[in-house]
């Protein structure tokens, strides 16, 4: 749970920023990779990451510029990825202009229990993750490089000359 709008914000800069560097790998051909034929697929998925900001944030008050929680993913890559940079973006600067350090204690009913503000921060950057490592899976079997999240990916050791963890 943050309790300091300065600790979240370090925190949502990073994660948005490597959000957007993945993003920027995506191709159009890619959206449609799933693990499995009933599976969600990559566009969706990445696509879902986009719209929890403002759905999620939209719970607590907040006006965050983002389409709409049941708006169709784009066949594009690039319009996924402008999406959510511009979404984060207006995160940010919302949670900068309407909240305080106080605002982080206050409770909301949030899909049938009670979480403080602080909380729904510390959980929307949690969502974002898991769907990622979900979209980094999905980026490898269509053939997309990706990077390093929370340390260097396979081809990021190779790259600095070093044996890739086995």
């Amino acid at each position: 749970m943050y309790r300091k709008i300065e600790d979240f914000q370090s925190s949502w800069a990073y994660e948005t920023e490597i959000t957007t560097k993945l993003f920027n790998n995506l191709t159009d051909e890619s959206l449609n990779q799933k693990v499995t034929a009933n599976g969600r697929t990559l566009g969706f998925t990445a696509w879902h990451i986009v719209l929890t900001l403002g759905e999620m944030l939209g719970k607590v008050g907040l006006k965050i510029d983002c389409p709409a929680e049941d708006a169709s993913a784009p066949a594009s890559a690039r319009e996924i990825a402008e999406t959510f940079e511009k979404a984060a973006k207006s995160v940010s600067e919302e949670i900068m202009k309407t909240w305080t350090d106080e605002t982080l204690l206050i409770e909301d009913e949030m899909y049938g229990m009670i979480w403080k503000r602080g909380t729904t921060l510390s959980l929307l950057i949690n969502h974002q993750a898991h769907h990622r490592g979900q979209v980094t899976v999905l980026m490898r079997q269509a053939g997309v490089p990706v990077i390093g999240v929370y340390g260097p990916a396979k081809e990021e050791w190779e790259a600095m000359g070093m044996a890739a963890m086995a």
